[in-house]
């Protein structure tokens, strides 16, 4: 039976944020923000692994002691592109995976992600030919501009989505499709579309955001500390 496999990028520094801190580190709720969803992954009975894929300059797991048998395990795989830090881990963790598992890829600043959304993930693509992704629908208005910020025409918003993570594809898959693609993809699921597949879109959650700006994390413990009320 093919098992369930975490992969978190985490070699970005969140230039978006200004902040010396990574925004994956930023404290959140009284702890970092990369622990909400590893907590998360931790939780979820079905999933087998959890592999951080660090920057080699990140000390901030550095004094960390694993146990060998701990289902976290810490990679120093950051490449220059999320695509080639997933390439790397890929490749770091084969002998540990077949080729028919499942590779979940979830963004390190999206610490959102809940054990129902993660279940819901799981039970719609464990037997899909494909794999697929989180998704919202989008709700609002789209604007198309010119270099002077004035509206070149409204995009018809139905049949977008707006793309989350974790996305959900099998091992060999996922690394053929990334080695293979022209460019740099913005996601994994565009490397699998660029083979002339369809992930399937998984109805997701506005609590799965991603942690983007500074005003993100202020949202963020609202919609949490909401939550545990």
């Amino acid at each position: 039976m093919a098992r369930f496999h975490i992969i978190i990028p985490a070699a970005g520094v969140g230039s978006r944020m200004a902040s010396a801190m990574p925004k994956q580190y930023l404290p959140l709720c009284g702890k970092p923000t990369i622990s909400h969803s590893i907590q998360t992954f931790f939780a979820h009975p079905r999933i087998t692994s959890i592999h951080l894929a660090l920057s080699p300059e990140d000390y901030f797991w550095r004094e960390l002691q694993l146990n060998s048998h701990s289902r976290l395990k810490l990679h120093y795989t950051g490449g220059d592109s999320r695509a080639d830090t997933v390439v790397n881990t890929l490749q770091a963790i084969e002998s540990e995976v077949d080729e028919d598992d499942w590779i979940l890829v979830h963004d390190a600043a999206r610490p959102g992600l809940t054990h129902d959304l993660l279940t819901n993930l799981l039970d719609a693509l464990e037997h899909d030919a494909v794999g697929g992704l989180l998704a919202l629908p989008l709700a609002d208005t789209l604007k198309l501009s010119n270099n002077d910020m004035r509206v070149v025409n409204t995009i018809p918003r139905e049949s977008l989505w707006q793309a989350q993570t974790p996305q959900m594809f099998r091992y060999a898959l996922l690394r053929d499709a990334l080695q293979s693609f022209n460019g740099t993809p913005t996601d994994e699921a565009q490397a699998i579309e660029a083979l002339g597949l369809q992930p399937k879109l998984v109805v997701g959650s506005l609590r799965n955001m991603k942690i983007t700006y500074p005003q993100d994390i202020a949202l963020m413990e609202m919609i949490m500390q909401k939550d545990s009320v």
